[in-house]
């Protein structure tokens, strides 16, 4: 039988303007515009249906045809779609316009209807259930800060693992009341910063920092610098995979998310994982969508030989 995944967290449309020449403020600029489904909590769930895990996906959402658009994503991922539906509500946007050499301008953020998530839709029997049936629980930090704890706080009562992606810096904040609760969280630097307060020169610290604050393991991406990773006592590196022809850096973290997560459940150690979330991370820049529609685990066995081994720090 397939592992089960529950996901709590954002699920939305992503909207993307590329400006095609040289950037000119406060006029029109020529350019090409994409959009597809996105969300952190989103884009790792279709990752991790097409690595192989029967997913549940919860999220709020609007009764829009731009839901109706997620939803549809949701199913051809293999993703089991439960929303909560506000019929008077827009689904959540984010609306992005980048510089022909992929540097971000501006980027508009329309998530309002995630504070509709309370904690007490987490008392709803369907949820319930789904708590009790899975064998891991992964939200991001889109969600209200009670609603995060109340997610920890059930998730630990039941025994289940628990991950988190944490979006941005001032969304990461979010996770500090419940970071002790939390087994592996997935975030960048400037993310871990706005947690610890904190950047260190060696980045070999950030499990000391962020064990610090209560963390117990995650991985600290850094661009195309080396990643830290940390859980159980045991700290590796490991340089990101170097590719030419690079579509969309969109959803990278998401899938290095699942691909970590999707060994980790599988038993094989730390410095594995987190080769196998490279290869996923490497599959998704080589896509111009934040979800590899190819994504599978041979073809992440396959990428495995352009990840270096990780570096065992302690």
């Amino acid at each position: 039988m397939k592992q089960k995944i529950l996901v709590l967290g954002g699920a939305h449309i992503d909207r993307r303007g590329r400006i095609s020449g040289d950037t000119v403020a406060g006029a029109s600029n020529p350019g090409s515009w994409f959009e597809e489904p996105g969300g952190g909590g989103f884009n790792a769930a279709r990752n991790l249906a097409r690595l192989g895990f029967d997913v549940t996906m919860i999220s709020p959402r609007g009764g829009d045809p731009i839901g109706e658009t997620v939803s549809e994503a949701a199913d051809f991922a293999g993703v089991h779609d439960r929303p909560f539906v506000f019929l008077d509500r827009k689904t959540p946007s984010y609306t992005a316009i980048i510089e022909n050499d992929g540097n971000l301008v501006i980027a508009l953020a329309d998530m309002d209807l995630y504070r509709m998530f309370m904690p007490r839709r987490l008392s709803i029997r369907a949820v319930r259930d789904a708590f009790a049936a899975t064998d891991f629980i992964l939200f991001d930090a889109n969600l209200p800060a009670e609603t995060l704890a109340s997610i920890v706080e059930r998730a630990k009562a039941l025994g289940k693992p628990v991950g988190a992606i944490a979006i941005s810096p001032a969304k990461a904040i979010k996770l500090k009341p419940c970071i002790d609760g939390i087994d592996y969280l997935f975030l960048n630097e400037a993310e871990a910063t706005a947690l610890t307060g904190e950047r260190p020169n060696d980045p070999s610290h950030w499990p000391s920092l962020l064990g610090d604050i209560g963390l117990r393991g995650g991985v600290v991406t850094r661009g195309q610098r080396e990643m830290i990773a940390f859980a159980d006592h045991r700290v590796v590196a490991l340089q990101p995979v170097n590719l030419e022809g690079v579509a969309d850096v969109t959803g990278a973290g998401d899938s290095l998310a699942a691909g970590v997560i999707s060994g980790l459940m599988r038993g094989i150690p730390l410095a594995d994982a987190v080769r196998e979330g490279a290869a996923a991370a490497a599959l998704t820049v080589q896509s111009p969508h934040a979800v590899n529609e190819n994504l599978s685990p041979d073809l992440v066995r396959e990428t495995l030989s352009l990840v270096p081994p990780a570096r065992i720090l302690h």
